[in-house]
């Protein structure tokens, strides 16, 4: 019955909490897992292919993984490196293995990558080859013009490229962009466990410690998984594992909480049997495993424009009254200089209201009404000078917004810090499709190194 120790949802998002894992491995898991991926963040780190995450909090979750993975003897899985699993962050965390190996005097050991990187322009060529690229979601498939707005894709591995690294003696992996439930339904596929029981066993571990109760992240969770059944268990001395945590779980953020599509197949959760069997573990039974064509999952992100930003605070309780004028005031003057969007100039230009409905935008069901506002004008323009023009021209605007009743420009509005501030250029999701495949690791490359820092320090 092999058992996994996953101690965060997202490596490096922020550092994980160890005195959980360091009782986890007192376990003696077979494996250590963490997914280190999300398209949570936003399509920019894909795009500008940019992590995320501080390389000081990868680093540390990586070197806490790996010296307990290598005291322990056992396997060390991690996906989607550096966030969004590109190339380069795949060659990024290597490095960091390295470095910690030669750090610690740790090795010989077997490291395998897997890039999971796809050029714009092979993309192109399947289509040129009369591949379909398919939408999911209600998305059109992917035509020239759509890949030609893609700076950056990855394609999403499942199970199968990671049990090859294994298969070949692979004692890290460090993948590129990969299904969060294949990094543990992986070597229990390999071990021989049924599908079903696999992939639940990745699904319900994904994000560490958010399948326990009360809630707190980034603490560590022990699976144990048989022919028969998943049983998980908190690490956390104050967190448990119970039905409800677990049933809970598999509605986080998610259209249908009873089937979860993976490369090859859909695992069935509609009838899952959950059963206490201490107070911090529960045994799942009851899922399974419905085979389909096999496709791969294709992430793309493409540039949009240059981005600025200004901060505006509202307490004037005449300008509240009017703050939808307000707005309109100030975008009527930057179209009156400037032109409509895509008239004269390609921009796009924003008023988010925080104190109304800045989070939710035109979702937001409950009217709020407070005492002031914050408005983050944010424009994305075609080059950063007119990004920065329109945006000052926007937020000052608000400053001298002619209003009723406005007597002078006394307190309508005030500046936070500098009038516009340097922001990250702006990038959106430009594919999110399927490629049929025959080949499970046709999209994925596999290399095997062999880490050896003891013999090159004693050297």
């Amino acid at each position: 019955m092999p058992t996994f120790l996953v101690p965060t949802g997202h490596l490096g998002f922020t550092p994980f909490e160890s005195p959980s894992f360091e009782i986890g491995l007192g376990r003696c898991p077979d494996y250590l897992v963490a997914d280190s991926g999300s398209c949570d963040i936003g399509p920019y780190p894909l795009g500008s292919d940019r992590s995320h995450s501080p390389s000081a909090w990868q680093r540390h979750d990586l070197e806490r993984m790996l010296l307990g993975a290598r005291d322990l003897g056992v396997p060390m899985i991690v996906g989607s490196a550096g966030d969004t699993g590109t190339d380069s962050q795949v060659a990024a965390f290597a490095g960091m293995i390295r470095s910690i190996a030669a750090e610690h005097g740790l090795g010989p050991f077997t490291m395998a990558t897997i890039r999971a990187e796809l050029t714009p322009a092979r993309l192109t060529a399947m289509l040129e080859h009369g591949r379909p690229i398919v939408g999911l979601g209600g998305l059109p498939d992917a035509t020239p013009e759509l890949l030609a707005r893609t700076n950056r894709a990855v394609a999403v591995m499942g199970a199968e490229p990671i049990m090859e690294a294994l298969r070949q003696g692979a004692d890290v992996v460090i993948a590129g962009r990969a299904c969060d439930s294949a990094l543990c339904a992986a070597p229990a596929l390999l071990a021989g466990i049924p599908a079903a029981l696999a992939w639940y066993l990745g699904k319900v571990l994904e994000c560490a410690s958010f399948c326990a109760e009360p809630f707190a992240g980034k603490e560590s969770v022990l699976g144990s998984v048989s022919r028969e059944r998943v049983v998980v268990e908190a690490m956390h001395p104050e967190q448990r594992c119970t039905p409800l945590s677990l049933a809970g779980h598999a509605m986080y953020e998610r259209v249908d909480p009873f089937f979860e599509h993976v490369p090859g197949g859909t695992l069935d959760m509609r009838e899952l049997v959950y059963r206490q069997l201490d107070e911090k573990a529960t045994e799942v039974t009851g899922m399974r495993w419905l085979p389909n064509s096999y496709a791969i999952k294709v992430e793309g992100a493409g540039w949009v424009g240059d981005r600025a930003v200004a901060v505006m605070g509202i307490r004037d309780p005449i300008t509240l009254s009017f703050l939808d004028e307000a707005i309109e005031w100030a975008r009527g003057k930057v179209t009156e200089r400037l032109g409509a969007p895509g008239e004269r100039h390609c921009y796009q230009l924003f008023f988010h209201v925080f104190g109304r409905n800045g989070v939710m935008g035109y979702l937001e069901p409950s009217a709020v009404t407070g005492h002031e506002v914050a408005v983050v004008v944010e424009v994305l323009a075609e080059s950063a000078g007119l990004a920065n023009e329109i945006c000052a021209l926007g937020s000052r605007s608000l400053f001298y917004a002619r209003l009723p009743v406005v007597k002078g420009t006394a307190g309508n509005a005030s500046f936070w810090s500098d009038e516009v501030l340097a922001a990250r250029p702006g990038y959106i999701w430009t594919l999110n499709h399927l490629v049929p495949v025959e080949d499970p690791l046709e999209l994925f490359a596999i290399e095997l190194e062999e880490v050896r820092a003891v013999a090159e320090m004693a050297g």
